[in-house]
């Protein structure tokens, strides 16, 4: 029988399709599961032209087939089957699909959608198969071929008996080697593995015999002898949870899919079912979890969501559907209208994939809006597991998300003790306030003892607590929330009208001026001013900054691992209705030396208290030892 050869173009590009197109082999049983579905599909179609041939559905399947000690794994299905010329035609010319013409032929626009677009799919047999087979009897034919080919170097077809219509692909597995290990394509718990990853979502079953063991037929009670037993079972689930009718489905179907798909080993807080029908149409099903991955702010983690193109999972983390302060988001996405490139495993980026991101991104936000505003609870319990994200997403990109993002946003309040949004926050504020107070710290604790919030306490105005280190950044970016301004109880001005007490401030700044300049001659490098406080009430010092960096944000970026060398523009304020200033005035009038040890002592008690180091903890021990003798 003589051989036909590839045409040039045909077999450089079968060469390139087995060594380049496919970053994964497995993927090869996928293509070839698909086809065989395409082949049923294709019965249902003429089934619904022709009302001479009835479709029982019950008659269709797809079989795979493992043979260890022959090697061959064999896909077969009983689908409609090819022809002489169909065979030659659509695996003799490579990336000439047989289901795309069959699509344009029959006009198929609705209904059961095929999933060849480029015909190149079969030939990823040959990654893993050094012959690669196929017996096909078309529907409606007496006749059956047998299309063979060893690869690039051509194919045979010859006549055959087959007795049913339908289509058998043998593969002949190749040998192991050093690098790789071929024999896994012949266990049947990888085949298994292999179909439910990918084709568990294929309309039709998917059959395969199974090994077993159960207790030998005829043995007694007492005896424990198994007997090996072979079983026909179907491997795929066939109908998607995501294309039943949500009515129909509960809580419970919903955490079981989660638990099935390994989003996570918690319970998902929340899920968002989607079945679009519009300018793009696609299904989805998302999953708010409870619980924050391991990994999930590390290099290592990926955000996505599976991708599926008619049931047949494309992607495992596509990437692009989510953004990235919503990455925390699970689940999946079905639809038949996306571009994908030749191998179906990556998309091509077209306005269809970008317009279900946007619509994904606007569900997540009126989900978790919804969540704030009917599950305080659960919305809580979301929010201290990725709360840090969203505020990440309202710093990155310049602020680009932040009007998106800013409404779900909740930090701890002075007043009520517990997490509150801006809004809550804005709609207590008094007439007389002008801006949104906060406080930065390593903790709520450390944050109340903070000795910068007095004045803003004393006058009864409620303070957020910033207490991520992403927290300032998020709000610089943010400037205010519904027209009011952010201001940290830390910076230069505070905003709030002077009383009798400030005005007296004043004055001993003006009449202890020389006092001051001394103190600053001594921390000259460290402070930028010295001066007298208008917000201490009980604290004898502080610090404080002047300008867009604070304190606190001068400690974070300290702590990066560039280490960048930033400092904010501090402030050390004394409280001159403190005993401590006294002193101060004395050893002025009196003894310079000691002037210059307590102007040493407050201004790293002043660091203490801001949770900066001690430039020189050993001098520092000195000084207190020398006050105390």
């Amino acid at each position: 029988m003589a051989k036909k050869q590839f045409q040039a173009e045909s077999k450089r590009l079968l060469e390139m399709m087995i060594n380049s197109i496919y970053t994964q082999r497995e993927i090869f049983l996928r293509e070839l599961i698909s086809n065989a579905s395409d082949a049923i599909d294709k019965m249902y179609y003429k089934a619904l032209m022709d009302d001479q041939l009835v479709f029982n559905k019950d008659d269709y399947y797809i079989k795979v087939t493992a043979d260890k000690e022959n090697r061959t794994l064999t896909i077969s299905d009983t689908g409609i089957g090819m022809t002489k010329e169909e065979l030659e035609n659509n695996l003799g010319i490579i990336a000439k699909s047989g289901s795309l013409a069959f699509k344009k032929e029959n006009e198929l626009k609705d209904g059961h959608n095929i999933i060849g677009q480029f015909g190149v799919g079969f030939y990823s047999a040959f990654m893993v198969a050094d012959i690669v087979t196929v017996i096909s009897k078309a529907h409606g034919s007496e006749e059956a071929y047998k299309w063979e080919s060893e690869g690039a170097d051509g194919y045979t077809i010859e006549s055959c008996g087959k007795d049913s219509a339908g289509t058998e692909i043998i593969l002949k597995i190749k040998p192991n080697t050093e690098d790789d290990q071929y024999d896994e394509y012949l266990e049947e718990y990888r085949l298994k593995a292999i179909i439910k990853k990918y084709s568990d979502f294929i309309r039709y079953p998917i059959k395969m015999d199974v090994k077993g063991q159960r207790p030998k037929e005829g043995a007694d009670e007492n005896d424990n002898e198994l007997e090996e037993y072979v079983e026909e079972q179907t491997i795929n689930s066939m109908v998607p949870i995501w294309r039943r009718n949500k009515s129909e489905l509960t809580a419970d179907d919903y955490e079981k899919f989660y638990n099935e798909k390994r989003y996570g080993f918690d319970k998902p807080l929340k899920h968002i079912h989607i079945s679009a029908d519009g300018a793009v149409v696609y299904n989805a099903i998302l999953f708010i979890p409870e619980n924050t991955p391991f990994d999930y702010y590390t290099k290592e983690y990926e955000k996505g969501l599976e991708l599926y193109s008619n049931g047949v999972l494309i992607m495992n983390k596509c990437a692009d559907l989510l953004p990235d302060y919503f990455s925390f988001v699970k689940g999946m996405v079905d639809s038949e209208d996306l571009s994908l490139n030749i191998s179906r495993e990556m998309l091509q980026h077209d306005r269809q994939l970008s317009l279900i991101a946007k619509n994904i991104k606007n569900k997540i936000k009126s989900q978790l809006q919804s969540m704030l505003k009917d599950e305080r609870d659960n919305y809580e319990k979301f929010y201290k597991a990725f709360g840090r994200q969203l505020k990440y997403g309202v710093y990155s990109d310049y602020g680009m998300n932040k009007d998106l993002l800013q409404d779900l946003l909740m930090f701890h309040s002075s007043k009520e003790k517990k997490l509150v949004t801006l809004d809550e926050y804005v709609s207590r504020m008094p007439e007389d306030q002008k801006y949104i107070y906060y406080a930065s710290g390593e903790s709520i604790e450390r944050i109340e003892k903070l000795p910068q919030a007095e004045l803003v306490t004393d006058k009864g105005y409620e303070l957020l607590y910033f207490t991520d280190d992403i927290d300032e950044f998020a709000i610089k970016m943010l400037m205010n929330y519904k027209e009011k301004e952010f201001k940290s109880v830390s910076s230069g001005d505070l905003g709030i009208e002077p009383d009798e007490k400030d005005k007296e401030s004043d004055a001993e700044q003006s009449e202890n001026k020389d006092i001051f300049e001394h103190m600053q001659t001594v921390l000259a490098g460290k402070v930028k001013q010295v001066r007298a406080s208008k917000r201490l009430k009980t604290h004898p010092v502080c610090l404080t900054a002047e300008g867009e960096l604070t304190i606190e944000m001068e400690k974070i970026l300290k702590a990066m691992p560039n280490g960048q060398d930033v400092k904010a523009d501090k402030v050390l304020e004394i409280n001159v209705n403190h005993e401590v200033f006294r002193s101060l005035k004395d050893a002025f009038s009196g003894d310079k030396a000691k002037l210059d040890l307590y102007t040493n002592l407050l201004y790293n008690q002043a660091l203490l208290i801001e949770g900066l180091p001690v430039e020189d903890p050993v001098e520092f021990t000195n000084n207190i030892c020398k006050v105390m003798v």
